[in-house]
């Protein structure tokens, strides 16, 4: 977990340049592995959707069914629900996360254009380097665990 504290500016040639670099490299890589991440998470999100919409359509079936078939027993709009209620959750998550790989992904590319910016200099040949400015917030979710109940949307 990312240490909470805002961080402090460093001071300027505090590391060797080579030693600087390979840890820019390394924040880089990170940085990139939460752009995949996220893609995944996305894709995820789609194939949950399509569920999510499939479950509500069955829904709807089962209550036309049950309207015409009083018979049938209730359970099975019960079970269906149910499954529709681990989609929402599912969801949530989604959510919770994506702003958690965001937010990570800021911080680091904040911290390796400091780097860059303090250790390398802040000319070079293209211009002054551009420092990605980080999360004013901390930690953009406080939740830490899902669990089952009432639904709330970001």
């Amino acid at each position: 977990m990312l240490n909470e504290e805002p961080i402090p500016e460093m001071a300027p040639a505090t590391l060797p340049l080579l030693a600087a670099a390979d840890l820019q490299d390394s924040l880089m890589v990170a940085s990139n592995d939460l752009d995949r991440l996220q893609r995944l998470l996305s894709d995820a999100t789609e194939t949950l959707m399509g569920h999510f919409y499939g479950a509500s359509s069955q829904i709807s079936q089962l209550s036309r069914l049950a309207a015409q078939h009083p018979e049938l027993p209730e359970r099975h709009l019960h079970e269906t629900m149910g499954h529709l209620a681990g989609a929402v959750t599912a969801l949530q998550f989604q959510d919770m996360a994506s702003q958690l790989i965001d937010h990570t992904h800021r911080r680091l590319r904040n911290c390796a254009d400091r780097l860059a910016r303090d250790v390398m200099g802040d000319d070079d040949e293209d211009g002054a380097a551009v420092v990605q400015d980080a999360p004013l917030r901390p930690n953009p979710v406080t939740q830490d665990e899902m669990d089952a109940g009432s639904v709330e949307l970001f």
